[in-house]
């Protein structure tokens, strides 16, 4: 008898080790959030994601702010050689036929292939509908042979950078 008594206190002592072990990581967890190096660990690693996101978020809106800047500057550079570009236009149909014409023919295309490149397009106007977010209607005529609304004639072209209108083209529209 006394051999199973022995057992039974044996099972009695590993049971009590078991849920021993089984309670210690309860009283580790509680001891981690009492423990105030953790907590102050805790802080500035929350503080320091913050800074993380702050910088990121930084960088990421100066880089707009650098992306749009350069695209102001650059319309407002193109929009300084538009008249450039409409007086070698009128100095090639003012010249027709003269050696001096195919000069600035040669030096208009080169100018509007730089254009192209940077990706400036001429708005197209005559025979469109108008479109008061491209076109500028400074005339109305009567006119049978088109339909309501459509361009009749440009007098000024107009140009967009990508999607923006650099300047609207000055047409004649029908009524």
């Amino acid at each position: 008898m006394s051999c199973d008594k022995e057992k039974t206190i044996a099972e009695q002592e590993e049971l009590d080790q078991e849920i021993a072990e089984a309670d210690a990581p309860a009283e580790a967890e509680e001891t981690v959030e009492d423990n105030p190096l953790q907590k102050s660990y805790d802080e500035l690693y929350d503080k320091h994601l913050r800074t993380l996101a702050e910088y990121d978020n930084y960088k990421r809106r100066t880089q707009k702010e650098k992306d749009e800047l350069y695209t102001v500057a650059q319309a407002d550079t193109i929009m300084n050689l538009l008249p450039v570009i409409d007086n070698l236009e009128r100095a090639v149909s003012a010249a027709e036929n003269s050696p001096l014409s195919e000069g600035v023919q040669m030096v208009l295309k080169q100018f509007m292939d730089i254009l192209e490149k940077m990706g400036v397009s001429e708005i197209e106007a005559v025979g469109q509908p108008f479109d008061p977010n491209l076109h500028n209607a400074v005339m109305h005529v009567e006119d049978e042979n088109l339909e309501e609304g459509m361009v009749a004639e440009e007098f000024a072209k107009g140009y967009k950078l990508k999607d923006r209108v650099l300047r609207h083209s000055m047409v004649k529209v029908a009524n």
